[in-house]
């Protein structure tokens, strides 16, 4: 799970509201706005105006989630929190291409305002402008020569020098505004002019206003960056919120008048629907030249240029930090995790997500279809936001911290809000609707094929050491622990309150009472009575721990079959066993048939009478490295670690004729067995001898518990094979066995 320490906040109020602005502010407005009065007309100022009803209502649910988790990763970390891996991995892999392809947008944006930047520079200079200058080959030369230079300065510091770009345009944006109000108050348009200026108002009805709200969305987008970063944030639960909404509010302040001056008094001839569709990438521009001369249109040219760059960096960090904290979780390949170790930068998540932009400014036709599919993107990542915050708020209750009103109205309407509008996005631009489903199989096959064995064995993990996660994802495990001997109730007992933290997981204990055969009935009444006993010993060490089990006493033939059934009518995830010595098919048999027969991952504990897991302090885990028991263990290993500090030694014994090549490669899956287990201290070793069971007999002399696995599925049917047994026979420190569900 993505930490956080204290010491790497960094960001203030200020800097906080910095982000948000620098990806919202300018960059949107100026490549859409065009786009936009091309498809809806003067409805343009109402369809942003909804948008940022949605946005607002949106700013709620990830105010409330940034509280609650303050960390770094946004969407994804909130998935992480709320949903299984999967779903995690699913909504991490959305919200990552969401900043790519809005980093694509803004890299094209740049592009096609530096066009008409250079002509009237070449035109001024009295040489004009060659026709290549605005080919497409041309245009995307632009847009990764800024993708470089972005890129290269992300890799050296982790704001990437973005501030001045940001201030910069405000300062644009407001000479804009004034200017452009100036212009109305002093040369104001009669009625007539206004009236004929704004109708028709829906340029093509109720269809191109929803339209043009999917195709501009992205223009409000850049408030989330905020809590992509949220690691970095100081006293994230007040001042995220905070700049959230300052953020959203701020660029709202700039669109909406700027959209009204636009209509009013930027197109004095003909509708506006007609003059952007002549020219929509610089549409502002033009109007602005109309109300404010040559000076207008040069503000508008360096607001672009400064507006697309910095939500060009703002996107480009934003990715990276999902990336980065998808890796640490691995549910992206961990090695873009990395911070560079001089400058503390993600350089590996930097570069692979500036490779996956390069890659799409060269494929994606024009500004128009980048921004269609942005806002898809976008929206559907929002709606997945209101969900995750309506699961967490249902689930777990109020909380601290932020709380968004008038649940759950708020993540109901905000997400079907960004739903439906995304879906409609999709349908009426069919080439964004491809180019999603084309990204969200990729990521299905990348995850199925490689990420998966990683990315379950580190989610189980972090269940184990944060059990309110299994809060959040609504679950609450069923310990199953039959007790047979007194003797040793309390170790079982202790051991599932290790397994089953109270709060979050519900343990049953049970006792089986075997019928006796004809002629025996007269001995029941005292075998009830001895398990009767049996249980109260069990409940009374309950009692000292923080457990509250459920106790039952079952009546059958065979306490085996039994055992299964009640496992398999409970539902239990978990089934623990206390066995004494497994030697001879007495206990063997019987057990294999039982593990055969439930559902649920199984523990079976070989320890002394007085063995508590608090005691334990080192804990050996022989393994060749491979993932089949992986999950169960990183679950076991989370929950000793929780309640203390454990150092867990992975150690393979393989024959002395081992070649050199195969111990580095057992050595390197150790360390990344180890990596994605165990949060804590932790060693690995690769030991050549020729006689196994001796040398763990041997490693385990200190150990406090030895962990052994289990190899159970349709095609085995012998569980304990002969060197298992052997190792049994052999250590005499407490035992774990554990075995995954097959």
């Amino acid at each position: 799970m993505a930490t956080t320490d204290s010491d790497t906040r960094t960001l203030g109020l200020a800097g906080a509201v910095g982000v948000g602005v620098g990806a919202i502010v300018g960059g949107g407005i100026l490549a859409l706005a065009g786009v936009a009065f091309a498809t809806t007309g003067p409805s343009t100022i109402l369809a942003f105006a909804l948008n940022g009803v949605v946005a607002f209502l949106t700013v709620l649910s990830f105010s409330e989630l940034a509280s609650r988790f303050p960390q770094s990763g946004g969407t994804y970390t909130y998935a992480r929190k709320v949903l299984t891996v999967e779903a995690a991995f699913a909504v991490g892999w959305v919200v990552w291409f969401a900043s790519v392809v809005a980093a694509v947008l803004y890299a094209l944006g740049f592009a096609v305002f530096l066009v008409p930047f250079l002509e009237e520079v070449l035109v001024a200079a009295g040489t004009g402008a060659p026709p290549w200058i605005a080919s497409r080959f041309a245009l995307a030369s632009y847009a990764l020569g800024a993708l470089g230079f972005y890129t290269w300065s992300l890799s050296r510091t982790a704001s990437g020098g973005g501030a001045w770009a940001t201030i910069g345009k405000v300062v644009v944006f407001g000479v804009l505004l004034a200017g452009g109000f100036w212009v109305w108050i002093t040369d104001p348009p009669t009625s007539a002019e206004l009236g004929t200026r704004f109708r028709p108002f829906f340029e093509n009805g109720g269809a191109g206003l929803a339209q043009a709200m999917g195709y501009t969305f992205i223009a409000l987008q850049g408030f989330d960056l905020i809590a992509a970063v949220g690691g970095e944030v100081k006293d994230p639960e007040r001042t995220i919120p905070r700049a959230m909404m300052l953020s959203l509010g701020l660029a709202l302040a700039i669109y909406l008048p700027l959209l009204v001056l636009i209509v009013a008094v930027g197109v004095p001839e003909g509708s506006v629907a007609s003059a952007a569709a002549s020219d929509p990438e610089i549409l502002i521009a033009v109007a602005a030249r109309n109300f404010l001369g040559p000076t207008g249109y040069w503000l508008v040219l360096v607001a672009g240029l400064l507006s697309m760059l910095s939500a060009m960096q703002a996107n480009l960090m934003a990715a990276s930090h999902f990336a980065r904290t998808m890796a640490k979780d691995r549910t992206l390949p961990p090695l873009l995790a990395v911070r560079d170790g001089r400058r503390g930068t993600p350089v590996a998540a930097i570069r692979l997500t500036a490779i996956v932009v390069a890659f799409l400014i060269v494929a994606v036709p024009d500004l128009a279809a980048a921004g269609a599919v942005s806002s898809l993107i976008f929206l559907a990542s929002f709606a997945l936001t209101h969900a995750i915050a309506y699961l967490a708020r249902h689930r777990t209750g109020d909380g601290r911290g932020f709380r968004a009103f008038a649940f759950p109205l708020v993540p109901l309407v905000g997400g079907g809000a960004c739903a439906v509008l995304g879906i409609y996005q999709a349908l009426a631009v069919p080439s964004a609707g491809s180019l999603t489903a084309l990204w969200l199989s990729g990521g299905a096959g990348l995850y199925a094929l490689y990420l998966a064995p990683r990315a379950r064995s580190v989610d189980a993990a972090s269940e184990g050491r944060d059990p309110s996660i299994l809060q959040l994802r609504g679950r609450k495990p069923v310990v199953l622990v039959p007790i047979a001997n007194p003797a040793s109730a309390e170790t079982l007992v202790t051991m599932a309150e290790s397994l089953a933290p109270r709060g979050v997981s519900h343990v049953q204990l049970l006792s089986v009472v075997v019928v006796p055969q004809q002629g025996g009935e007269a001995t029941l009444p005292r075998r009830i009575e001895d398990a009767q006993s049996v249980l109260g010993g069990a409940l009374r060490a309950a009692t000292q721990t923080n457990l509250r089990p459920e106790a039952r006493i079952t009546l059958c033939d065979d306490p085996w079959s039994e055992i299964a059934r009640v496992a398999e009518a409970s539902r239990c995830d978990k089934l623990l066993l206390g066995v004494g010595q497994l030697d001879g098919l007495l206990m063997v048999g019987p057990l294999e048939e039982l593990l055969g027969k439930v559902s649920a991952d199984v523990a079976i504990l070989r320890a002394p009478p007085d063995w508590s897991p608090r005691d334990v302090k080192k804990i050996l885990v022989p393994s060749r490295g491979g993932r089949t028991q992986s999950p169960v263990r990183a679950r076991l290993l989370g929950n000793l670690c929780r309640t203390g500090e454990r150092e867990v030694t992975y150690l393979s014994v393989v024959p002395e004729s081992t070649s050199d090549r195969d111990v580095r490669r057992l050595e390197r899956n150790l360390r990344r067995l180890g990596r994605d287990e165990v949060d804590g201290s932790k060693d690995w070793k690769v030991v050549l001898r020729d006689d196994l069971i001796a040398e763990v007999a041997e490693q385990s002399a200190d150990a406090d518990l030895l962990i052994l696995g289990l190899h159970r599925d349709s095609r085995r049917q012998r569980i304990f094979g002969r060197a298992m047994l052997e190792i049994a026979d052999a250590t005499r420190c407490p035992l774990l066995m554990i075995s995954q569900t097959g």
